[in-house]
């Protein structure tokens, strides 16, 4: 945690030239930017980076890394600057807020559900590896993949997968 927050620190020490906008200028801007002025539109941004940096502080912690947040927070912030005919009424802050937010979710969303993914993956390879010992204690000899399928109740591509999955980590390490 504590790595995550020298991040932040590093990012707001590069920032600190940086003027922040306050609502008044964030109208105006908005307002340059919806007439096509492409200044406006970047001073729009900028101005707006310790704002959104801010906000994705709130999701430190979720399994996504600092550096990748902050990235995500940025790119949010600027697909916002071009969907401002879709902010309304309510603001440009709440409207990049509710951008930033939604985009900061799915980041933590798609690293919760890779997380899952590996656990499984390295349940399954594991159990492979266990069922393969004992066959071939039992059989005397090295299991063959269908045999293994059947063990396991697995198709035979699943079984070669999930062997390839094992051979690649055991490669990755050895290198």
């Amino acid at each position: 945690m504590e790595k995550e927050i020298d991040v932040f620190q590093m990012y707001i020490r590069e920032m600190e030239g940086i003027k922040s906008c306050d609502r008044e200028e964030n109208a105006g801007l908005v307002a340059g930017v919806l007439s096509g002025d492409r200044t406006a539109r970047s001073r729009l941004i900028e101005g707006n980076l310790k704002y959104v940096m801010g906000i994705s502080r709130d999701y430190v912690g979720r399994g996504v890394p600092a550096a990748d947040l902050v990235q995500e927070a940025n790119v949010a912030l600027m697909m916002a600057v071009e969907e401002l005919e879709e902010a309304g009424d309510g603001g440009f802050e709440t409207f990049v807020e509710q951008r930033v937010r939604e985009m900061l979710r799915l980041a933590v969303d798609r690293q919760e559900a890779e997380d899952r993914t590996g656990a499984r993956i390295a349940e399954r390879v594991n159990r492979l590896q266990d069922v393969s010992k004992d066959m071939a204690e039992e059989l005397g000899r090295e299991p063959k993949v269908e045999e293994l399928a059947r063990r396991l109740q697995m198709t035979e591509e699943e079984v070669r997968d999930t062997m390839k999955v094992a051979l690649d980590a055991v490669n990755i390490l050895g290198e």
